[in-house]
């Protein structure tokens, strides 16, 4: 699909890649990938179980990946307050997919770990989402399908560098998170 630009300008080519006339404009850059790979996302949230908010969707990989941690470990992970992660913790324990422990090195601290009822949840949302992208790609010709197949390793790479970026935000000093600085009342995580 291709949109115009402002005030009557040029065509912007659509997320395929392709102009106004059907005609490859080159090859994709990040951001006409990034948009298609955007635009597939919905796709796995509508087919994925929906008991509880994408955050806490998002807490139970990031508990699966890396193991227990500590509350404002995860607020900084997910990108949200530290009280905003309690209030969702808490959910997650009421639903038995999560629970709060002492842990082992410092009784001091409470680690929040996935439970067996939250890898199980997790499961059945990859296989949901899993699954509905495989009916689609079902549907495409052999030479899509394995175009898709050949950018798997891409794709897991991609995975891989967020979750690296998102556990090193982690285990940041809490001043190097907030670039305002200590005592400059910026947001406390």
């Amino acid at each position: 699909m291709t949109t115009r630009g402002a005030a009557g300008q040029e065509p912007v080519s659509s997320t395929d890649g392709r102009d106004e006339t059907g005609s490859t404009t080159g090859p994709a850059t990040g951001i006409t990938i990034g948009e298609a790979l955007y635009g597939l996302v919905t796709l796995a949230v509508r087919h994925g179980p929906r008991e509880i908010s994408l955050t806490a969707a998002s807490t139970l990989p990031t508990l699966d990946r890396t193991g227990p941690r500590r509350l404002t470990d995860l607020a900084v992970i997910e990108g949200v307050t530290q009280p905003s992660m309690s209030v969702l913790v808490t959910g997650l324990e009421q639903a038995g997919l999560a629970e709060r422990r002492p842990d082992p090195g410092d009784k001091r601290v409470v680690l929040v770990a996935l439970t067996a009822a939250g890898a199980d949840y997790i499961r059945a949302r990859r296989q949901a989402g899993a699954g509905a992208f495989a009916d689609l790609i079902d549907k495409l010709p052999a030479d899509e399908a394995a175009a898709l197949a050949a950018a798997v390793p891409a794709l897991n790479r991609l995975r891989e560098l967020d979750s690296d970026r998102r556990a090193a935000a982690a285990d940041r000093p809490a001043a190097a998170q907030d670039p305002a600085g200590p005592g400059s009342g910026g947001a406390a995580r």
